[in-house]
């Protein structure tokens, strides 16, 4: 499983605040920091490494001239990002967004993995998951990932996905849902 530790809420502040002040050396540890959480998340809806690594670096250019331009975030840095990096995959593809099955494996969480999620999941049969999320829409597979995934709040997937917190609550809801019966019933 890919387990991505995003940084907590006040060093990202902190960065973000020194970022904006143009200090470098925050910006090469943001880039650090969230690189690797925004490349997975490109890479679940890529098939080649190569092109997610391409698009995440896009976003991080973004950010970039953001900083300089003045608009970059003041708060909320992990959802601006994961917003961006949805923008450059819907500038890339349109309105194509499937998660990729090739990578969907490293997705699904490791059998140790404590969450009552996870040991769900873990127990299932791989393929049948793989079926069964390529079943749901675009909003639900997003929704879980972003949640269980890559573990933002509901305010922060509620920010990426420019909904309100009781519409991602009821988006990861009806996903949950509707893959539990597709599961249960496959």
């Amino acid at each position: 499983m890919i387990l991505l530790v995003l940084p907590d809420i006040p060093t990202e502040d902190r960065l973000l605040a020194l970022a904006r002040r143009g200090d470098q050396r925050a910006v090469m540890e943001i880039y650090d920091g969230y690189f690797e959480p925004i490349f997975q998340f490109l890479r679940l809806r890529v098939d080649e490494p190569a092109l997610a690594e391409d698009l995440a670096g896009e976003v991080f250019v973004r950010f970039i001239a953001a900083l300089r331009g003045g608009r970059a975030p003041h708060h909320s840095l992990r959802g601006w990002l994961f917003r961006v990096a949805r923008n450059v995959l819907h500038d890339f593809y349109g309105q194509r967004r499937r998660l990729s099955e090739s990578v969907l494996d490293e997705w699904l969480p490791a059998p140790d993995h404590e969450a009552p999620e996870a040991r769900l999941l873990a127990a299932l049969d791989a393929e049948g998951v793989r079926r069964a999320l390529g079943q749901l829409s675009d909003e639900q597979q997003e929704v879980l990932i972003l949640r269980f995934g890559q573990q933002l709040s509901l305010q922060e997937t509620a920010d990426v996905m420019g909904k309100g917190v009781g519409a991602i609550k009821s988006l990861q809801f009806r996903a949950t849902e509707r893959l539990r019966g597709l599961l249960e019933a496959g």
